[in-house]
């Protein structure tokens, strides 16, 4: 009978950024496809409770599990290439466990002792790494720890590690350095990895592995350097050069054993590779010759971080439309959209597609509003996700119903025509200031109207997908609204939520108040960006 779960920790030196979560995820998905059972769990240094109250240009997208977790991008890549279902136990954070040791204090739970930061904080860590691995019931928990070895905001996790080690625990720990190469010294330099090898060993932290980021593969000199002075064996130092496509790196982890390699310091048997591995593999071979492209826009306004451009703000709807776009053997062309700069100057010309995202507030409306009426008017295939969908309602209630005033009572509560409103618990909430965790969110289901476009791509009538919102197609309008080409082809159960929508005088206009890019993977993509990528294609070819 299986035992206890074993552990992978994966740390990461040198600076951030370095694809930490794609490698946890490259790891689970090579242990997934020998038959293991596998759980993530990532572990973010921040006080915020979760990351559903920050901003998405500072911390990326935020993307929501199934039970309404409001959790860090990094578990959308753990289910996107491992195609499984995370809870919101599989994200912890440094307010998280600060209010449940503060709250146990309170409870007197601790039986009147001194309650302090060691131990007591690092077994609350513990803790909840228990309860997602047996909840799971994994045979492998890979726990990745965000930011780098040295932030001080990390020790706290490490020493929950470094303790369970101590007293026994199976932990493998694989830490990811940066390789640069300086134009300057035209060389690929390993002294940062190094640094970042000995700061991890001042926390009590051994590596069993370093995985080496760098534009290029590393060499066996760096490879030899880094062994000796990161005390690793050789073969245990990985090559993680850039590669076309994320979901190449299992394959490049395969055929450097890392997976096998795993399994022996863990003391775990060898077992074959599953189809899905064949599949995986196949597929990728596949889109690195796609048979065109199509040029996707993304309107939208969490782009700009300084003097940079945050993409990793919809990182799941990128990846949804390229998931789509490759089981279609087409390149995806993704082009961002200013929603501020579109207000005033915009144009779709030589675009096959036209994406709204979800978002919040009234900064660029108007500029997704002036897209989505273009992209109607010039039967541009349309996909509106959440706030997208709403901005569509307003679009056909200002435009083609003339109600100039319509708009969100979000962003006008004293318009004559509030097409989008909240519901009454959650004017409660925002009259309270009760912000965090308190949208509708995670799972909620659909009944899809017979003989609509949406019916058709998902093929059944009842679907469930994943939420983040608070505002909804106002039940006063509905009747109203729905003339002149719109047609509402998805309600709640109850009939009382608007769920999808679409244009019956459009060969592809549809909206979800969903988040349908949360539930997409590289095998299986999500059956609406599926069906607006055959539609962009259809465009293309006909325009």
């Amino acid at each position: 009978m299986r035992g206890k779960a074993k552990w992978i920790v994966v740390t990461g030196g040198v600076i951030s950024t370095l694809g930490k979560g794609i490698i946890a995820s490259s790891i689970g998905m090579l242990l997934r496809s020998r038959g293991f059972k596998v759980a993530c769990v990532k572990i973010d240094p921040y006080i915020n409770i979760d990351a559903g109250t920050m901003r998405p240009t500072e911390h990326g997208e935020v993307f929501v599990t199934f039970d309404g977790g409001e959790t860090d991008q990094d578990l959308g890549n753990y289910e996107r290439f491992m195609d499984l279902k995370l809870s919101k136990s599989c994200s912890i954070t440094t307010g998280q466990v600060y209010l449940e040791v503060i709250s146990k204090e309170r409870n007197l739970e601790y039986d009147g002792k001194c309650v302090e930061v060691i131990p007591h904080i690092p077994l609350e860590v513990e803790r909840r790494l228990r309860v997602c691995a047996e909840s799971s019931g994994a045979d492998f928990v890979i726990v990745e720890i965000g930011g780098t070895i040295g932030d001080y905001q990390n020790v706290l996790f490490l020493e929950a590690l470094r303790s369970m080690k101590l007293r026994g625990e199976s932990i493998a720990f694989v830490h990811v350095a940066y390789l640069p190469i300086p134009n300057t010294a035209g060389e690929m330099k390993s002294k940062p990895a190094q640094h970042s090898i000995r700061a991890l060993n001042a926390n009590g932290l051994q590596a069993d592995f370093v995985v080496c980021r760098a534009s290029r593969p590393i060499d066996d000199l760096r490879r030899e350097k880094i062994s000796l002075f990161g005390n690793v064996p050789k073969e245990n130092v990985i090559s993680c050069e850039d590669v076309e496509t994320i979901y190449e790196v299992p394959l490049l982890f395969d055929k450097q054993g890392l997976d096998l390699k795993i399994l022996k310091v863990l003391n775990e048997p060898v077992k074959n590779f599953n189809d899905d591995f064949v599949k995986w593999s196949g597929f990728v071979d596949t889109i690195k010759n796609p048979k065109g492209s199509v040029r996707i826009g993304i309107v939208g306004k969490y782009f700009d971080t300084g003097d940079f451009a945050l993409e990793d703000s919809y990182i799941s709807v990128v990846e949804a439309v390229k998931h789509a776009c490759y089981h279609q053997g087409v390149k995806p062309d993704i082009q961002w959209i200013s929603s501020i700069a579109f207000e005033s100057n915009g144009s779709l010309d030589g675009f096959d597609g036209l994406i709204v995202p979800g978002g919040f507030g009234s900064s660029g409306i108007n500029g997704k509003i002036n897209a989505i009426k273009l992209a109607r008017e010039n039967k541009i295939p349309f996909l509106g996700l959440c706030y997208g969908m709403q901005l569509a309602v307003i679009e056909h209630a200002r435009n083609v119903l003339g109600w100039s005033d319509a708009n969100s009572a979000e962003i006008n509560p004293n318009t004559k025509f509030p097409v989008i409103d909240v519901l009454p618990e959650q004017k409660r909430n925002i009259k309270e200031k009760n912000y965090g965790a308190s949208m509708r969110l995670g799972d909620y289901p659909a009944e899809l109207k017979k003989g609509s476009v949406v019916k058709s791509l998902y093929g059944k009538d009842l679907v469930v997908e994943r939420h983040r919102h608070r505002y909804e197609v106002n039940p006063l309008f509905k009747d109203k609204l729905e003339v002149k080409g719109l047609v509402f082809s998805g309600f709640s159960p109850n009939k009382k939520l608007v769920e999808f929508l679409e244009r019956n005088d459009h060969p592809f206009f549809v909206g979800t108040q969903a988040h349908p890019e949360f539930t997409s993977n590289f095998l299986r993509p999500n059956p609406l960006f599926s069906g607006f990528i055959k539609a962009a294609i259809k465009f293309m070819s006909e325009k």
